[in-house]
């Protein structure tokens, strides 16, 4: 075998060959179908039914669970998603139900993936001979038959859900510890390769979750190679779902309404909001939907996942690859709140570490005197983490012992303190090694990005472990992170060229993040990594409106906040506080010296702490005087105080202006303080008004008990729409906060 060859299968064997469980591809699976599915629980009617009571606000206490229904159904379901599998003639998805709604989102039955190996596409299970894809009749499926040449569903198991990787937890940054991995349910279908030249040498499983309390499932596949010799994955869909359109327009439009499904992968980079970052998610005109509306058959109610390009892998002999996950939400509401606070609680259960929120502070300077006097402040004043910022001299990449152990002897003394530190790294946007490392494909989306499949790249990641594990750094900040960009190269020694590019780009990046998932590093990374182990991304802000004069500053940054937390959690999104001259603006943007802008600064943590967005305070100090610490320190007791309702979601109610109040309001059905509502007054006059403030997400039904900050708690009855009427009183430039619990 050619040394480059053994290499490459060495590198797809570190990088992309996952097992996950099962048995041998040679004759391990032996138990008829039909018997598989007969061991399984019955669905019955109770177990069908939808769960009383909404579950966003309610605590669903039924468990997922996989059913068998007739002799050839599997239901998979937890009383708000149901997803159901036909097992003969061959395996295929014929329901897909939103039990919230009652509606039905499966139209037409396709394959369950599609895998091209060495070359040849593949269906893997499937149905043929649907009349019509506007709907799906049950009766037509006992005539309807398999696919031809599609892989043939074998045997069938399920179990418990597993963890994606390892979380080592930070109970103390979270307003309550979440179960990892999220309990529920899982269903995996074993498929072997059709009779021909795979027969015997080939399987594909396709694995299914279903999680308890939410409507959401994911969906990957794993393809085994039992042979003697390499495989090659050019490409593969893991799932196909032929969904019901949710309009019909006969013309074309420039914008197309999408099904109400939240869909998701883990294959995502780039971007710092969902709808932006999703390089895996397509969706597609259906060229089988023939009898449509739309006169051009463009409607785009056909879900694909797959990548862009690739994976384009060597599977070796006896090896298996997994591929990205599939995440899936039912939507029951075309409402923008409700909708958000579905999209958070999926966030919330499938990467749970989102939840840890640090107070943090980016130290300008990474010598040892003003990290210490950082460390200091902040373990005086109630901070809970120091990274060493950009432009402060640290160097991730320094491969000097001396150095390291300088930076060590830093983290003890701040871990001593109870402060976790570290720092900076940057990846995107740089160049590195030489040129035909930066050749790219596809134009780079920030100007250049060093391959990780290079040499380079991938001393750069062990040297980021290296020193993190050294050092015992407890935070990376890792700017530019791989932005799905692909590589052209065809001389870099861990991938081929430009069809395994991206893969092995993602594999490399998403390897570390989970790694450091795993030892408990926290992650600040500004692309959407979530699912791989980031922690937090900006909330959204644009760097130059930090060199406006303060008191623009204080108004865009409460609009930021408002508009980054409809999809993000206030833990998911940091924001911004220059604490020194950033990009310009001089004396009238700088906080510097802070006792003299007291109230401004003083404004700042009463937006980022009454939202529960923590921020980077970026200077060399948090306080330089006594009434500076006074103030730090209150703001931080406040938000410490009411941790548990500021983490939680908030809910959208008047976005600021500068013309009026604004405000939002926290809402959390399942704790004491059951809502937590912040009034902020951008005028030069007191402001007198009657709010009309929606309780419903708070779980009360009839009655409130609202506290103004820590005055008499006050009853107030809602009305038939679970609003109360409540007078407030903010005066010039000032802020009140409510705290709202049961009677």
């Amino acid at each position: 075998m050619p040394k480059r060859t053994a290499a490459l299968l060495k590198v797809c064997t570190l990088l992309s060959c996952l097992s996950i469980g099962g048995l041998d591809v040679a004759g391990g699976r032996t138990e008829p179908v039909a018997l598989s599915v007969a061991k399984l629980p019955e669905l019955t009617a109770s177990l069908a039914a939808p769960v009383a009571g909404d579950w966003l606000i309610i605590p669903v206490e039924r468990k997922s669970g996989v059913y068998r229904r007739g002799e050839h159904e599997i239901v998979m379901t937890n009383g708000l998603v149901s997803r159901t599998w036909r097992t003969a003639p061959n395996a295929a998805t014929v329901s897909l139900e939103n039990l919230t709604t009652g509606e039905q989102l499966l139209r037409s039955v396709r394959p369950e993936a599609i895998v091209e190996l060495d070359g040849v596409k593949y269906p893997v299970g499937g149905l043929a001979g649907q009349p019509v894809h506007n709907y799906l009749d049950p009766k037509w499926l006992a005539k309807m038959t398999a696919v031809p040449g599609a892989f043939e569903l074998e045997s069938l198991e399920t179990g418990a859900t597993k963890e994606r990787f390892p979380w080592k937890k930070h109970p103390e940054w979270m307003p309550r510890e979440l179960p990892w991995p999220p309990p529920g349910v899982s269903l995996t279908l074993h498929f072997r390769a059709p009779q021909g030249g795979l027969s015997g040498r080939v399987t594909v499983d396709v694995h299914y979750e279903m999680y308890d309390g939410v409507p959401l499932l994911s969906k990957w596949i794993t393809v085994r190679n039992g042979g003697k010799t390499p495989l090659r994955l050019n490409t593969f869909t893991s799932e196909i779902l032929a969904v019901v359109e949710p309009e019909s327009i006969v013309d074309d439009t420039p914008r197309w309404e999408l099904p109400s499904l939240f869909v998701e992968t883990d294959y995502t980079f780039g971007g710092m909001s969902p709808p932006n970052h999703g390089a895996a998610v397509h969706w597609e005109a259906d060229p089988l939907y023939g009898t449509q509306v739309n006169y051009n058959r463009r409607t785009p109610c056909l879900l694909e996942c797959r990548a862009p390009r690739g994976p384009d892998q060597i599977i070796p002999a006896g090896e298996s690859l997994a591929s990205f996950r599939t995440f899936e939400l039912p939507l029951d509401s075309s409402d923008r709140e409700r909708r958000g606070l579905a999209v958070r609680r999926m966030y919330r259960t499938l990467a749970p570490w989102v939840t840890e929120n640090p107070v943090l502070m980016h130290v300008r300077s990474a010598d040892p005197a003003s990290v210490r006097l950082a460390v200091d402040q902040c373990a005086d004043v109630g901070f809970e983490m120091v990274i060493m910022t950009f432009w402060s001299g640290f160097d991730f990449e320094n491969r000097d012992p001396k150095y390291q152990q300088q930076i060590k002897e830093l983290a003890d003394y701040a871990r001593s303190k109870g402060i976790a530190l570290g720092g900076y790294s940057l990846l995107a946007s740089r160049g590195a090694a030489t040129g035909a490392d930066n050749t790219q494909g596809s134009p780079p989306r920030y100007g250049v990005m060093p391959c990780l499949g290079a040499k380079w790249g991938v001393e750069y990641l062990a040297q980021l472990k290296h020193f993190m594990e050294v050092a015992g750094l407890g935070v990376l900040e890792h700017d530019g992170s791989y932005p799905g960009d692909m590589c052209a190269a065809t001389t870099h020694p861990y991938h081929r060229g430009l069809d395994d590019s991206q893969w092995v780009n993602w594999k490399a990046i998403t390897g570390l993040y989970e790694w450091c998932r795993g030892q408990g590093v926290y992650l600040n990374i500004p692309d959407w990594y979530f699912l791989n182990g980031g922690s937090k991304t900006a909330m959204g802000y644009r760097e130059a409106n930090w060199s406006l004069p303060r008191e623009y500053q204080e108004i865009i940054e409460r609009q930021n906040i408002f508009d980054g937390t409809w999809e993000k959690t206030p833990s998911m999104g940091w924001m911004f506080v220059p604490l020194t001259e950033y990009q310009g603006g001089g004396a009238a943007a700088t906080i510097e010296p802070l006792k003299d802008h007291l109230p401004h600064y003083g404004q700042r943590m009463a937006n980022l702490f009454g939202a529960g967005v923590q921020a980077c305070y970026r200077g060399p100090r948090l306080y330089d005087a006594a009434d500076t610490r006074e103030v730090v320190k209150t703001w931080v007791g406040f938000y410490k105080q009411h941790r548990a309702i500021l983490d939680s979601d908030i809910i959208h109610l008047r976005r600021a202006d500068g013309r009026d109040l604004d405000y939002i309001l926290h809402v959390n059905p399942a704790l004491q303080e059951k809502g937590l509502l912040m009034v902020y007054n951008p005028l030069d006059r007191e402001v007198r008004k009657t709010l009309s403030v929606p309780l419903y997400y708070t779980g009360l039904t009839t009655a409130a008990n609202v506290q103004e900050a820590d005055g008499a708690a006050k009853s107030y009855p809602l009305n038939r729409d679970y609003k109360i009427d409540l007078p407030v009183a903010v005066p010039a430039r000032g802020v009140r906060w409510f705290v709202i619990t049961a009677p």
